[in-house]
Parts: structure tokens; sequence; C-alpha cells
């Protein structure tokens, strides 16, 4: 399943969302419910419950891999999880993937397709499903820096909580481990280490690409988030205005979406922010502009929304910081340097549209003028 991606060459062994997309839509009308998998009363289904109340069960494609080296994990997977610093279960995988064998690759690409719930089961369970031996289990844990199975499993376990997790849960978190340091200090330790472990994670080519298709004349734009990054999209559409004409943005109420829906055709394009405690209207409405064809970039934390599986391009930002809430600063860095490479990309059109507009602000004297 770790197939090349014929249009858009790509590092061998990278999954590739569309392609994932399709064979999901056939998994999901042939396989029981996920919940049948996991015994009654385990904690497995009591996560799992949880991750079906924000649809956060759905499967997790991978976008490019991190170029930060796979850290050796602690002694205990919760902990390690928690750090941080720390990897994903999807970043560890693809840290170690290229020097898998073939069968513990096969098992990489079963966890991943059915993520979390083909790992909350039993090693036996998991083994038959990725049709591979119980030892290729143990090994490949063992590959991936953890004692055994159990340990990889609980590390999943806290991964998946780690998605859920509440803001007042995320006070009492931080507010029990908080150091001695102004909070001034605290929160700008955790602001920057967000934002070099996001730069460090984006693939340039990616990037690029992105701003390649924003910069495009001929595809109209949208964009839309959640409760909070609906603010993002919003800010996003006010300066990509400026720089070109086609933009609107998407109203998170789902009766506004049909005027804005109409008028999408395939090519278009679709920037979808969405961030923990991922949102089912931002996955509704990702789902149906792919069904139009629209290029689908999602925006989102590391952690990554369910509606990556219908993305083309995912850029993920770090969001983690010493507060009840999580923080947009990365994301904001994120749009802003789209933004300046879309303006660049398009700068003889821009500049005569900015002209054009300072022209307008000044006969209707929306600004100050200084004396």
């Amino acid at each position: 399943m770790f197939a090349d991606n014929q249009e858009r060459p790509r590092r061998r062994g990278i999954l590739d969302a569309r392609h994932l997309a399709a064979d999901v839509q056939l998994r999901r009308h042939a396989r029981p419910s996920p919940l049948d998998s996991c015994p009654q009363g385990s904690s497995g289904r009591r996560i799992l419950s949880r991750c079906f109340l924000f649809r956060n069960f759905c499967y997790n494609p991978f976008g490019k891999p991190p170029r930060a080296s796979l850290r050796r994990p602690a002694a205990d997977g919760r902990k390690r999880h928690l750090a941080a610093a720390s990897q994903t279960i999807e970043q560890q995988i693809r840290a170690a993937f290229d020097g898998l064998t073939r069968a513990e690759r096969q098992l990489c690409n079963h966890i991943m397709h059915n993520y979390p719930v083909a790992a909350l089961g039993s090693i036996t369970a998991l083994a038959k499903g990725a049709e591979v031996s119980t030892p290729t289990v143990v090994r490949l844990a063992q590959k991936l820096g953890y004692k055994g199975y159990p340990d990889f499993q609980t590390s999943i376990r806290a991964e998946v909580e780690e998605r859920l997790i509440s803001p007042l849960a995320k006070h009492d978190r931080w507010a029990g481990g908080a150091p001695d340091t102004h909070i001034l200090n605290r929160f700008a330790d955790a602001v920057v280490g967000n934002l070099q472990a996001t730069l460090g994670q984006i693939d340039h080519a990616d990037f690029d690409a992105i701003a390649g298709l924003l910069a495009d004349r001929d595809r109209k734009v949208f964009a839309m988030g959640g409760r909070i990054t609906h603010a993002m999209a919003d800010y996003f559409t006010t300066h990509m205005k400026v720089i070109r004409q086609g933009v609107t943005l998407i109203s998170d109420m789902s009766n506004a979406w049909p005027p804005a829906l109409i008028d999408m055709v395939p090519g278009d394009i679709l920037i979808a922010f969405d961030i923990r405690r991922y949102e089912n209207n931002v996955l509704q409405l990702v789902e149906i502009a792919a069904d139009q064809g629209a290029e689908v970039v999602l925006i989102t934390d590391q952690w990554v929304s369910p509606a990556a599986a219908r993305a083309r391009y995912r850029l993920s930002a770090h969001i983690e910081v010493p507060s009840a809430w999580d923080s947009t600063v990365a994301i904001q860095v994120l749009v802003e340097t789209l933004l300046a490479a879309v303006q660049t990309l398009t700068w003889p059109e821009t500049q005569a549209r900015m002209r054009r507009l300072e022209e307008l602000y000044a006969r209707s004297r929306f600004f100050r003028r200084s004396k």
C-alpha cells in the first residue's frame, strides 16, 4: 500500500492519501464495526467509544516523513507520548519504514489503514488481520523502540486519548508539572519549540506545490475551519482576496454550504483547517468537496485530523502549550508563509490588483490620512 504517486514523485514507500481514500471507501462497506474487535468492558473499547464521539477513529493517512531521527522511547509508553518532543506513531513508523522487512511493512500498512482499531486488540488478532506472524508484531514494536507489543499498545492508547483531551484535563496536566519560571517564559519556550518542530517536518516540495495551486488564477479558492480555526480561515481569505480574485470563505454553518459548493468545480481548491478535538462539520465539507473533484489542502495538528483521508496535501503544525487551550501560532506562521509564497509567484498581477485596491480605499476614505 506504500505505492509511489505517479503524478507527483514521492520518496519511495510513501502512502498517497488519494489512493487511500478509494481504499477506505471500499473498506467502509466491507468490514464489521471496529468496536466488534474490542472485548466488552476492555480499555480499548472504552477509548474507541470516545473516538466514535468525535469520529476520530477514521483513517490517518501518511504525510511526508519528518526530518528528525527516531527518538529513543522512555520506559513508560504514556509518558513517552506526552513528552513535548515525542513523535506520533505515524512518525515513528515513517522514520523506521525503510529498514523494515516486507512482513513488517505489511503490518505497518494494516495498522495505519485501521488506526487505532487494529492495535487495540490482542497481538494474535493484529497478526491475523495483517496476515503476518505474532513474532513479526513483536519485532516491529521493538524496532520502533518499544519493549514489546504491550508497551507499543500503551503508547497508542495514550495517543488516542491525547487527540481527545479536553481543555479541563489539559490544564490539570500542565498545572501539575509546570516549572517555576514565569508563564511568559514557559509559554514562549513552548511556542518556539512548536515552530521548530513544525518547520522541521514540512516537506518543501509539498509546500511549493500548494503555493503553486493557490497561485493558479484558473482555480477558485475556498477556505473553512472549525470553531477555533475558522478565524484562521478568515485571516487567510482576507489576505488572499488582496492577492487574487475567486476566493471564498465558507461558513462553519452547514446551511450556508450549498451556495458555495454549487460553484465548486473539479480543480478548485479547498483549504480546510482542523485541529483536535476534530469537528464533524469540517470532515463532512472536506468529503463533499473531494467528491466534487476539489483539491483539498488540510492544515491540521501533529495528531492529524480524520479529514486527511480525503486531502491531497497536508500541513501539520505542533500546537501544544502550557494552557487549557492549544496554540495556533505555528498554524499562523504556515498561513502567512503561504500568503507570502503566493504573492511572490503572482507579484505582477498582485501588484496591479493592490494598486487598484488602494485607489478604491482612497476614494472611500477608509483609512485615516496624515495631515
